[in-house]
């Protein structure tokens, strides 16, 4: 097997596409983890809180916060899944051009499944940030009713 110059260059030109998508990813995980870091943070303030005295506010908001993170658990699994399928498809383009296997078919579903991982990762980050949403306005009428 003899690899030329240009047939690595054209193999790099291929993965370029990937890599992106996967600094995309990336990109998201980061937003994932802050957004979880903040969820137990405030978990933590509120169980304290408990343990000097009990409140029902603060249970229904740790109830919400335990439903959260589940929701942004699920999309690191999917984000991160996500990408570990995409590291796959960048290596089997390079063993796939430099060994002349023909993988296309594995290669093409392997990013249709990283492109539902990336997608379920969205659709539960959503609907985590709708949950943070309504419970953030629920949390306002509460303390601070509207008069009228």
């Amino acid at each position: 097997m003899n690899i030329q110059v240009g047939d690595i260059g054209h193999i790099i030109q291929l993965a370029i596409a990937p890599v992106f998508l996967l600094t995309g990813v990336c990109t998201n995980l980061m937003v994932l983890t802050n957004r979880l870091a903040r969820i137990i943070d405030r978990s933590r303030v509120l169980e304290d809180r408990l343990d000097v005295g009990y409140n029902d506010n603060y249970l229904n908001e740790l109830d919400v916060l335990y439903r959260r993170s589940h929701l942004i658990n699920v999309s690191i699994g999917s984000s991160t899944g996500c990408g570990l399928l995409i590291c796959l498809v960048i290596a089997m383009l390079f063993v796939g051009d430099t060994t002349n296997v023909t993988l296309d078919k594995y290669i093409a579903g392997l990013f249709v499944l990283a492109m539902l991982g990336l997608i379920t990762s969205f659709v539960y980050l959503l609907r985590e940030i709708f949950i943070a949403s309504n419970a953030m306005r629920a949390h306002r009428h509460v303390r601070h009713p509207i008069q009228k």
